[in-house]
This record gives structure tokens, sequence and C-alpha cells, in this order.
């Protein structure tokens, strides 16, 4: 994160625009919005600003070039000048006094930015690129407008105007919370948008009056994290991560994807690698059930999909076994999403008429699998945790029938930017690990449709990428 986002609050606090243009006008203008008491210095004001002077008597006005002097007293600058020398000066003055500082498209000489703001007051979304790139602020700026209507902002007065009365209802938190999140998310909320505030406000007292002070119930959402592009997460993955209270995270989470849980809830890591478990798998199973005991609504996040070589089923088991309410939402598991980002389709008329998924990590350590049902003509085969035993596993298909120049890869950290896709034989793959170090998740797809990836690779394809069969 370059920058920390904040709202500052500077009702009837004085603040210092330098300029007297269009520019100038304009951030003046965005001042008066949030209460500012503003003076600006320039030699000379344009008509724009010239205007606002007689409108407002917030505003007051030096005609005098700037000095340090005029910084006096003041919690904010903005620097709107078309003067670079100006600009630096104003800049070098206010770090000097620790004053926040903004220097209009000059980012260099900022201590704060200004970014592109949808007002839905008292709703304010800030949107910013660090001032990378303006338009694409913009653009995401005029999405954002569609997706919250002006109606949100009554919606939260709303929520101020009763907050005490539900306050007092309940005494449990997290009551409290689920109270809003049902009316914010419900019935209650569309009222509000269509301006039935009358029957917005009678919905409201009618829930509270009805809904119990009881200890809250817990839940636990097994949800799949997908193979590690955030974008590659369900609506309803989402929905459930924003709502949860504490999250139980593997080592496969992408850390993008645990930034989009919500921001207060507690974090539990969970993560396993070979031989090294930060907590056990049965440790895991009585946690979920201690959380949800309390209370506690509890996000079970795992990479891929949770019933695919995730143990979804055996903490599900668990759960049923102790009368645990539960929920699962399946991710796109390793072996489509990464399939699908590395340009190998899993299944092809001409290739492959059936897909076999197995695990190269067993529970006991081994790698033996039905080799003879895995060597079969026209068969794609998916290894997931497969990096370490991937010399055992080659040697065995062929030995059981496969030919030693069927086509093989391994993809690390598939679907994200950092992607790495290498290709070659059954004979070769183990010498092209050896030689190319590789750090888990990973995922080994063998089979004739491994070829395909010459012509079908589109995402991330970089030099490094051996592509020759």
């Amino acid at each position: 994160m370059d920058y920390l986002p904040v709202f500052l609050n500077i009702k009837q606090q004085n603040c210092l625009v330098v300029g007297g243009g269009r520019v100038a006008a304009r951030k003046v203008r965005l001042l008066l919005r949030a209460g500012a008491c503003i003076h600006v210095v320039s030699p000379a004001i344009k008509d724009e600003l010239a205007d606002l002077l007689q409108q407002f008597s917030a505003i007051s006005y030096c005609a005098e070039t700037f000095h340090p002097d005029h910084l006096r007293g003041k919690v904010l600058i903005i620097a709107a000048t078309h003067d670079r020398v100006v600009n630096q000066a104003v800049a070098t003055a206010a770090k000097t006094a620790a004053i926040p500082i903004n220097v209009v498209d000059n980012p260099d000489l900022c201590t704060f930015i200004m970014p592109s703001i949808l007002d839905r007051s008292p709703i304010i979304v800030a949107v910013s690129s660090g001032g990378t790139s303006p338009v694409l602020t913009r653009l995401l700026r005029s999405r954002l407008e569609a997706l919250i209507p002006a109606a949100y902002g009554r919606l939260a007065i709303y929520a101020a105007q009763f907050r005490a009365q539900v306050r007092q209802h309940f005494s449990h938190q997290e009551n409290r919370r689920f109270f809003w999140e049902k009316m914010l998310q419900g019935p209650f909320a569309e009222m509000v948008f269509a301006g039935r505030d009358q029957a917005a406000q009678d919905y409201l007292l009618e829930t509270l009056n009805r809904d119990t002070d009881l200890p809250p119930t817990g839940e636990v959402y097994l949800v799949g994290a997908g193979p590690g592009d955030p974008d590659l997460l369900t609506f309803r993955a989402m929905r459930l991560m924003q709502q949860a209270d504490v999250v139980v995270y593997d080592r496969l989470v992408a850390p993008a994807i645990l930034d989009m849980v919500r921001q207060d809830a507690e974090r539990i890591y969970a993560g396993k690698e070979r031989n090294r478990h930060t907590l056990s798998q049965t440790s895991i199973n009585d946690l979920l059930v201690k959380l949800a005991q309390e209370g506690k609504r509890v996000l079970r996040l795992k990479g891929g999909d949770p019933f695919i070589f995730g143990r979804g089923g055996e903490e599900i088991e668990t759960l049923s076994h102790h009368r645990i309410p539960f929920q699962v939402v399946p991710g796109i598991t390793a072996a489509s999403g990464v399939a699908s980002y590395a340009g190998i389709p899993l299944t092809h008329r001409d290739y492959a008429h059936s897909c076999v998924f197995v695990t190269g990590h067993l529970k006991d350590n081994t790698v033996q699998l039905d080799w003879s049902a895995l060597a079969r003509p026209n068969q794609t085969i998916v290894v997931y945790m497969g990096l370490l035993g991937v010399s055992e596993l080659c040697r065995q298909l062929v030995m059981h029938g496969l030919d030693a120049a069927t086509p093989a890869a391994i993809i690390q950290q598939g679907t994200t930017t950092s992607q790495l896709v290498l290709t070659g034989t059954l004979a070769t793959l183990p010498t092209i690990i050896r030689e190319n170090p590789l750090k888990p998740p990973t995922l080994i797809i063998v089979g004739e449709v491994v070829k395909l990836r010459q012509k079908l690779a589109w995402f991330n394809v970089s030099p490094e990428d051996n592509l020759e069969i």
C-alpha cells in the first residue's frame, strides 16, 4: 500500500489554497463541501474564484505572492499554481511546518494526494491510483457511481438514527451486527431506496421488537478460495467472507484473497507444509467446532475446492457430529483453473477422452497409486501435491505402459501473476525440475493435451516457459 487512506475532519478548520486559477477554484469548491474555512493566496484571481469569493463568507483572499508566514494557523495546504518554483516553495515550507500538503499534478511534492471522490454523505468513497493513472481512477469511480446509488446516503442516516435503540435492545455485539446486516441487505434497504421511508421505519421497528437477544448461534462456512486469482471467487464466497467473525485459512490461500475478508475478523493460520503442520487436521476440526459453539460465524477458507483433496469432507463430518450448522461453497479447483490459465485443456476430442485427478502426497507419505489405471492411452492425469515425488511418478507411469515421450507439464503458482509453466515429457520432466527449482503450490499435468499449450498459451507467457515438448 503506497498511501494510507484517511478521512480528515476539517469543518471550521483553516486551510490554505495557493493559486488563483480554475484548478484552485475547483479545490476551493471541494474544501467548501467539507466545511473548511479557506484562505486563498495569489497575486491575482480569475473570474471563477472571484465569484466564489463573493458567494461564500468561508473564503478569504490575500492578493500576495506566497510567503511561509501564510502557513500560520493552517491545518491543510493545497498548492494549485502553474509555477513549479512556487509549488516547490509551498511544499518545502509545508513539510518544514509538518502541515499536510497537496501540490496539484505533482505527486512527488505531496505528503497527501486527493482521490477521486464519490459523495453519498455520510457515505464517502475515495478512489486513487497514487497519481499514476487519473483516467483509470475516473473510470473506477464511474463504475462505483452505478453500484452505489444516492439512496445509500439515506440508508446510512437511518442506521444512525436507530443505532442507539438497536444497541439498547441487543446486549450481544454479534446480535447487533447480525441485525444490521439483515436490515441493510434486505427489505428495509429496498424500502429506503424506493423512498418508502415510513414503511422502512415500521419494518425496522417491527423486526427489532421481534428479534430476541439470545446468545448468537455459530455457523461454519466451508469456502473454496480457488487456485489463486481473486477474480475467480464466487459471489457467494465473497459475501460470506464479509460476514465471518473469524477466518481459519490454509497456506494455499493467496494473500490477495485473504485481504478481501472482513477487516476486523480474527485470523487463524492453519497451514500445512510437508512434515510441518501448524495444526493437525484433528486440531482444525476441533477448532471449528469450538469457535462455532462460542457463537461465531467461522469462515474455513481453503485453496481450490474444499472437496477435491481439501479435506473438506473430514471437517464437515466433525461439524455434523456436533450438530454445528454449516454450508459449503465450491471453489474452482486447481486442476480446472490452473490448466485453463496454462493453456492446457484437460480434455480434447483428438487427445483425451477422460481425465483423472490424483494426489502425489498420500496420508502415509507414500506415492502408492493405481498405476495401471493411470497409465492408459487417451487420458489426462492431473497430479496435486506431486512436486517432491515427480521422479517416482514419471518412472512408475513409464514402467506401467506410458511412452517415455508422453508430454508432461508442471505449473507453479497457477492463475497468479507469478505463474510459471515448464513442459517436457515423462523422461525429461524430473531433470527440468531439478534445473529449475520450484516451490509449492504446483500442479502436474500428464497427457497428449499438454502439446496444445504451444498454440493455446495466453496468460502471463514469459521467455522462461519451456514450450518445447
